[in-house]
């Protein structure tokens, strides 16, 4: 199977292949809400099975899977019918959009907010003393019965009254959604040629997508026996695993972080050793297979870096300085880590960059939108709007310029360098969190008291997207959409239609899902992550707290460190250490999958040194397989546990 992350746009068909069809906008629009209403439902109300918490999101796998079934039905009686890989790409970039939006680290967590503050307000927390007053109503719903039928469910969101209440602060962030994910898009556009074109990145999350899709999905790896052996293995595994929910007389075999016989309970040595937590163990065969596809270095650093965290927190623990309470500072070094990484990616494409911007500032920008989806000068005129409009939203929600101007500045670089590392390295999973979000990181700087009550306000209803994890920022999907169109052949001005469409009916369609869901069911897990946060806006007002020194010099510890292994990787290609696995490894996400890391990369390391790249080459469509099994049997028993309202085998981690 060849590797598709070298396939160049020389490879292509000169002339670009409709993917904007009516049939694939439609097919996408209607997946849109049926996904976002799985997603809703399975991850957000019910908490169980979590297909946005990995880059590769195996809800939209598994609705192209079906697609292809149905097309391949199609194409034995009616070949001109049958849906084309353009098709295919529209549809996986529509759904992939929306699900990130629906996503656990997005608007599952913004939802809640608009009523949360009223409803959970009470005497002991002081919510209403302490912020009420400031809290944007036009974002929120306020209206007690209204909110009381919202949350003791049995209700319904189709009445004149609930409609009225809900729907003008959905409309307004909807439209905050789509300014956001026109900057998002247009900041891709700038970066598209440095990254695909000249640095030559692999994207690896989007060769599965793209293999299966091939040819209408006439594609050669279904003619591959080694991928069905791979493909077997893990769909009888997950079948097994799924049976045992029904019929617990079969022993699951168990795979999952949260087995807890599977545990190092380091939280029972006592300390030091106890400062660093259970350590889980997961065997998750599809992120093991997932890992195959990663660079050597990144597998190795993303579970030592994790190694390394859980001694340092041990380290931390025994040497117990007073004046440093949180050391390691994990989370800041998290941060610093990650800025350097941005500045990393401007640095290589340094001297693109200086062109576009010196051509900007002269008025000289080309107009010529060959191959990409618009010009430079839209591009820029493009964020200026989108950056306007929610600089004007915020604004409107009584924030100040200056506060506003830093918070979406350390956002968009962040959002970049996520961006980057999706589209360079492509690993499993980039989950950040601990207050990894730039309202926290301007109060360590600045002190809580002096940003403001308005603008500390706003950081809980900001949390959806610039809060917790970041495992479904929309942006690294949005490049990844550019690489898939030019290996389809696409027109690129097409790709941003299809991406407009997916921002606006993922919106809606996530709103409608959990309000809906909501109305019937009440209180429900979707609430579970906003309660920290609106108890730190109420710990930040009540008890506000000066800028924190020492996590502002580890924050310089974490991107000094990091540029140190960026320069060892650039001059030494024998250097195993990846500074994205340092990034990653530093913060909670990777201790879904560590272990599956350090599986993947003792295989390949054996693999390629005694049985060369050929072996290599030979083994991908197995590993191929496995994921695709899992993801097929896997979210088949999440879909039933929709139907059923009944817990299903649950394959992935979240």
């Amino acid at each position: 199977m060849q590797d598709l992350s070298h396939i160049s746009a020389e490879q292509q068909p000169q002339r670009p292949r409709p993917g904007l069809t009516f049939r694939a906008v439609a097919i996408g629009s209607v997946l849109i809400f049926l996904n976002c209403y799985w997603i809703m439902d399975v991850e957000g109300i019910l908490h169980w099975a979590h297909p946005t918490a990995i880059s590769l999101m195996w809800n939209v796998v598994f609705s192209l899977l079906i697609l292809l079934v149905i097309n391949s039905l199609i194409r034995r009686v009616a070949p001109h019918k049958a849906l084309t890989q353009p098709e295919f790409v529209t549809i996986y970039i529509m759904v992939a959009i929306a699900s990130a939006l629906a996503g656990h680290d997005s608007l599952q967590l913004g939802i809640p907010g608009l009523t949360f503050p009223w409803w959970f307000a009470d005497e002991s927390n002081r919510w209403e003393e302490l912020f009420h007053k400031d809290i944007p109503e036009w974002l929120t719903v306020k209206d007690p019965k209204i909110i009381e039928a919202f949350h003791e469910g049995g209700s319904t969101l189709y009445t004149p009254e609930h409609m009225r209440a809900f729907l003008p602060p959905i409309l307004w962030w909807c439209g905050f959604i789509l300014a956001l994910g026109l900057v998002l898009v247009c900041i891709c556009v700038l970066v598209r040629r440095q990254w695909t074109e000249h640095e030559k990145l692999g994207y690896p999350i989007v060769q599965i997508p793209l293999a299966i899709t091939e040819k209408g999905g006439a594609a050669p790896i279904w003619r591959n026996k080694v991928m069905w052996v791979g493909f077997g293995s893990a769909a009888l595994l997950d079948l097994y695993n799924g049976l045992h929910f029904f019929w617990p007389v079969f022993p699951i075999i168990k795979v999952r972080h949260n087995d807890q016989e599977h545990w190092i309970r380091m939280r029972q040595w006592g300390l030091p050793w106890s400062a660093a937590g259970d350590i889980w163990m997961p065997l998750y065969p599809f992120i093991i297979a997932l890992g195959f596809f990663l660079p050597l270095d990144l597998s190795f650093s993303i579970w030592f870096f994790f190694v390394f965290r859980k001694l340092s927190q041990v380290l931390g623990a025994a040497v117990a300085i007073p004046r440093l309470p949180l050391l390691p500072y994990r989370e800041q070094q998290c941060f610093g880590g990650w800025m350097t990484l941005f500045a990393y990616g401007i640095y290589m494409g340094r001297a693109h960059f200086k062109d576009l911007l010196r051509r900007a500032i002269a008025g000289r920008l080309e107009t010529d939108a060959t191959g990409e989806l618009m010009s430079h000068r839209v591009a820029f005129a493009g964020i200026g709007v989108g950056i306007a409009f929610m600089i004007a939203f915020c604004l409107k929600a009584g924030m100040t310029l200056p506060y506003l101007l830093v918070f979406f500045a350390l956002y968009l670089m962040l959002a970049t360098a996520i961006t980057r590392m999706r589209a360079e390295l492509g690993p499993p999973a980039h989950e950040m969190v601990g207050n990894m979000n730039p309202a926290s990181w301007i109060t360590q700087f600045t002190g809580e008291a002096a940003v403001g009550t308005k603008n500390l306000v706003m950081a809980p209803l900001f949390y959806w997207f610039a809060g917790r994890g970041y495992r479904t920022q929309p942006m690294p999907h949005q490049l990844e959409a550019f690489k898939m169109g030019e290996v389809a052949g696409m027109d690129p001005k097409q790709l941003g239609w299809a991406m407009a469409l997916a921002f606006l009916l993922g919106g809606i369609a996530s709103y409608w899902a959990a309000v809906h869901l909501t109305f019937g069911y009440g209180d429900n897990r979707m609430t579970m992550h906003n309660w920290g946060q609106w108890r730190e806006l109420a710990s930040r007002l009540g008890n506000p707290q000066p800028p924190n020194y020492p996590g502002i010099a580890f924050m310089g510890v974490g991107a000094v460190f990091t540029a140190f292994l960026t320069l060892m990787r650039m001059r030494y290609t024998w250097w195993p250490f990846h500074p994205a696995g340092y990034a990653l490894g530093m913060n909670f996400g990777v201790d879904y999958f560590w272990l599956c890391m350090l599986i993947s990369w003792l295989m390949k390391l054996v693999i390629l040194r005694w049985g060369g790249y050929k072996t290599y080459a030979r083994i991908i469509p197995f590993m191929m397989g496995v994921v695709l099994g899992e993801y097929c049997v896997g979210a088949f028993w999440s879909a039933l546990s929709v139907i059923l309202q009944q817990r299903t085998y649950d394959f992935c981690p979240g």
